[in-house]
């Protein structure tokens, strides 16, 4: 009789940008064994793959450069794969925040279709401090966290070339995709920090655990 595992591994991508300690102090209160990564070749032996982030999309997707083709892979694979902030922002096709910087073109992961956009003049940027989540949709990792809150600091955030894309969205003078997932659901990401967002954070921490070890 087989025993079913019962600690996922989890491997946080190492990329240079990342907000690495407390990513990893929450997962590992979530229940995973963490490790991290500066090695693409050793996301094969895992569970679960995280890829965090802060900082600009275009130097995201620069120093994520040595990752990209295994990211993919593991993806299209099924292996789940969490963005968090930027690293959401790096899952989409591309982002207004590098012409905008004057970066010219970056591409992202292509792996959710569309685009991050800039807030609106009228918004106060960056968007930072408590809002809540509307889900919009079923998916594992938003079970139990329907209308509670989470921290945020961000000035673009992800528009899905389908809505369908969008799990829950949030209110900052008009709704946003604050959590995205692609069709077959193994991808997934938030625009916020679900290790700086309490209880809200760690059950969305522990969900994505539990799906890893469900998958």
């Amino acid at each position: 009789m087989s025993v079913r595992q019962t600690t996922a591994d989890v491997v946080v991508v190492d990329y240079g940008l990342g907000n690495l300690r407390s990513v990893t102090r929450g997962l590992e209160r979530a229940g995973a064994e963490v490790s991290l990564s500066e090695d693409p070749a050793e996301f094969d032996a895992a569970d679960g793959i995280v890829l965090p982030g802060v900082g600009a999309f275009s130097e995201g997707m620069d120093n994520a450069g040595p990752f990209r083709e295994a990211l993919v892979e593991q993806a299209e694979a099924g292996k789940p794969l969490f963005g968090i902030c930027l690293g959401m922002q790096m899952l989409l096709t591309t982002s207004e925040e590098a012409d905008h910087e004057g970066q010219g073109d970056a591409e992202g992961l292509d792996l959710i279709p569309g685009k991050n956009v800039r807030f609106s003049r009228d918004q106060t940027v960056p968007h930072m401090g408590w809002n809540e989540l509307d889900v919009t949709r079923d998916h594992p990792l938003v079970e139990g966290v329907d209308g509670e809150h989470a921290y945020f600091v961000h000035s673009y955030y992800a528009v899905p070339d389908d809505e369908n894309a969008t799990v829950a969205t949030t209110d900052y003078g008009a709704d946003f995709a604050s959590i995205v997932a692609n069709d077959a659901g193994n991808v997934f990401g938030t625009q916020f920090h679900p290790e700086k967002s309490g209880e809200t954070g760690l059950r969305i921490l522990r969900n994505f655990v539990d799906y890893c070890l469900d998958h």
